[in-house]
């Protein structure tokens, strides 16, 4: 087993903030059954209530829907310009809809919009039926869809969201999905999810996430509705660097849904900060190789680490790096070399692995004997 040796930071990490943190108010309480306050940089949980309750999502199933869609699209196996057949499932279903018809195509793109925008259940099975076959098999793929991701308390029946008794998530879940579609496909997700209103087959809907007409930094995400969940909505919104996810379940009305959800946001905005600490790729330390065709190499970071924090406290953030010790050749691209630790008073905030930043071959026979001979003496 390899020993792994501490390496002190040279200092404290770039400072932020030079005044003292403000005090942090209670977490708001809110008229729902549950909800959470996700920062999307640092996945950091910055308030919740019941959130890894049991509830039913409604038509915020349809973010996992369209999950799937992106992933198709992305894999190859659909395109935006391809039609789809329009089933007598899929036209005859209840609630909402975007009004397709049985031996009308329509496109993958029309489709997604109706569902995104329109919240279209007819729309949702016709995507579901295009990729699974039937919509049944499409929500198998949706529980392995949900499992990699780390939901660890979903379980899908359908890709509507219609009331199903095995068909439920939580708060804390739909917030990872949420942050998830955004990450994997922020494309799609800037081209669809804040666009107002969409037109097809003559009939004009308006997104029911109102938050997009009322708060300038909202770009989406989801709406959802029935007698059994309440209302619902999940919306993600931007100010500078700072990307905030609310959800909230349970409402007693649309209105109130929303008036809740920018509860949320506003708490999130006002009283933390999310500070990028280094980029992926990013250098953070030189690490002393042996036995390797070169002397060392450089630790970096296989995606972004940011850290929210209530504002004015980054200031005392610290950071400690270990290392594998000794760290021998052959090293190849991506191989985990060590870990950097960020804490707060001695409270640890965040700790991720270091990884090498490019392959490191073997010396030759006499550079490994000089370093054997090294060795010796460390």
């Amino acid at each position: 087993m390899p020993l792994f040796k501490a390496l002190t930071a040279t200092a404290l990490l770039l400072i932020a903030m030079s005044s003292l943190a403000a005090p942090i108010p209670p977490q708001p309480t809110l008229a729902v059954k549950s909800y959470v306050l996700r920062d999307f940089n640092s996945d950091s949980v910055l308030a919740q209530q019941a959130g890894d309750e049991r509830v039913e999502p409604a038509s915020l199933t349809k973010i996992m829907t369209a999950y799937m869609v992106f992933k198709a699209l992305k894999n190859g196996h659909l395109q935006l310009t391809q039609t789809l057949p329009v089933s007598v499932k899929a036209w005859k279903v209840e609630g909402s809809k975007m009004f397709i018809e049985p031996n009308k195509p329509v496109t993958v793109d029309e489709l997604l919009h109706g569902t995104i925008i329109q919240s279209g259940n007819d729309s949702s099975i016709a995507l579901a039926e295009g990729i699974g076959g039937t919509e049944e098999v499409f929500a198998e793929l949706m529980n392995k869809e949900a499992a990699r991701l780390g939901m660890k308390n979903s379980h899908f029946m359908n890709a509507t969201g219609l009331p199903d008794p095995q068909h439920y998530t939580t708060a804390t879940d739909l917030a990872i999905l949420a942050a998830a579609l955004i990450r994997d496909f922020p494309d799609d997700y800037k081209r669809l999810y804040s666009v107002k209103e969409y037109t097809y087959n003559k009939i004009t809907q308006p997104n029911r996430n109102t938050l997009l007409w009322q708060d300038p930094y909202v770009d989406g995400m989801k709406t959802g509705h029935t007698k059994s969940a309440g209302y619902c909505l999940i919306t993600s919104a931007k100010r500078g660097d700072t990307r905030m996810i609310s959800v909230v379940l349970g409402a007693g009305s649309s209105t109130s849904r929303a008036t809740e959800s920018q509860k949320l946001l506003n708490y999130g905005f006002q009283f933390y900060e999310s500070t990028l600490v280094y980029k992926r790729g990013q250098k953070v330390n030189n690490l002393r190789v042996w036995k390797g065709a070169e002397p060392s190499i450089d630790a970096t970071l296989a995606r972004d680490l940011s850290v929210t924090l209530p504002k004015g406290d980054y200031a005392r953030v610290k950071a400690s790096i270990t290392s594998t010790q000794p760290l021998v050749a052959p090293i190849s691209a991506n191989q985990a070399i060590g870990k950097i630790t960020l804490t707060l008073d001695d409270k640890v905030l965040v700790e991720r692995n270091l990884i090498a930043s490019k392959a490191v071959p073997a010396a030759g026979i006499f550079g490994r004997l000089v370093d054997s001979v090294k060795l010796w003496f460390e």
